[in-house]
């Protein structure tokens, strides 16, 4: 099965990103670890963003538990790129983020992938129930 590139028609949330020197690596394309940076990076950006999240005081935080990227076109510095954000799946306490790269106006994914959430407690580390007004914000960009 081929996986196809994604539109920007399926995602919710973008963020502007701009690329840095640093970000290329000896092949003159940004480095696939970078891709992992900007799709939690846009997450975060989100919920931190719109007050659910406070990384230092919330008492439920979300763990990641699974990620994956697929690579279409290559992403090179100077190139601006906008991640692309939705939900696909919200359960009672995990998430899973759909992310897309994209070059410039690009209307196809240069990289997906998706994020998986699993929101504990702070303190004691075990699955709790993802926080209402965190919930309510996820779902105006499930899918």
């Amino acid at each position: 099965m081929k996986i196809q590139a994604k539109t920007r028609a399926q995602f919710k949330h973008f963020l502007p990103i701009t690329t840095r020197w640093m970000d290329n690596d000896a092949y003159g394309h940004v480095n696939n670890v970078v891709y992992y940076s900007w799709f939690d990076t846009v997450v975060n950006e989100f919920l931190i963003g719109h007050g659910v999240l406070d990384s230092e005081k919330s008492p439920v935080i979300g763990l990641v538990i699974e990620t994956q990227c697929n690579y279409f076109a290559s992403v090179a510095f100077p190139e601006p790129i906008v991640a692309g954000l939705a939900v696909s799946k919200l359960g009672n306490s995990s998430v899973r983020y759909e992310l897309g790269i994209f070059k410039g106006d690009e209307q196809r994914a240069s990289a997906q992938g998706h994020f998986v959430h699993v929101y504990v407690d702070r303190e004691d580390r075990r699955p709790a129930t993802i926080p209402d007004p965190m919930r309510n914000l996820l779902t105006t960009i499930h899918e």
